[in-house]
């Protein structure tokens, strides 16, 4: 294993920059940003979007800069796993989860109703899921924010 690490040009010039913020000093190496996100980068999404290996698919699902328009594809791919990787994703877009809430796969619904920001129409729907599952799962869910407003 090696322990070399690699900074690209873009994570160098903000260290150099926050090297000289006096204010910086003291904070946490967990706050640090990461490089802006690129054009660059946002075509190389799009082109892990469109791979055949559904693999890349998912990592390109699990994006938090995943452009809606490549999501919906996304959300829209015969291969569950990729689905399942749309619905996983926190920064999925509220009315995506709400087509995923209706898929045929009871494992996508399954992390539609444990995605923290799904709508409450969605929830309410999964409610009454016919999977046995997926209604446990907003169960547990729904006891969970139950939870957090006793104990707040």
């Amino acid at each position: 294993m090696s322990c070399i690490r690699f900074n690209t040009p873009a994570q160098l010039r903000q260290l150099d920059e926050l090297r000289g913020d006096k204010s910086k000093r003291d904070q946490s190496i967990a706050q640090f940003l990461s490089p802006v996100i690129t054009e660059s980068k946002i075509l190389r999404i799009r082109a892990m979007a469109k791979d055949k290996n559904p693999k890349i698919r998912e990592s390109a699902a699990l994006g938090y800069h995943t452009p809606e328009d490549v999501m919906w594809d996304l959300a829209k791919d015969k291969n569950e796993g990729v689905r399942v990787c749309v619905a996983r994703n926190e920064s999925t877009p509220c009315d995506i989860l709400r087509h995923l809430g209706t898929d045929k796969s009871e494992q996508v619904r399954s992390w539609v109703a444990v995605n923290f920001f799904v709508p409450d129409d969605v929830m309410t729907l999964l409610a009454s899921d016919k999977s046995e599952t997926v209604r446990k799962l907003v169960g547990w869910k729904a006891s969970l924010a139950q939870e957090a407003l006793v104990n707040a």
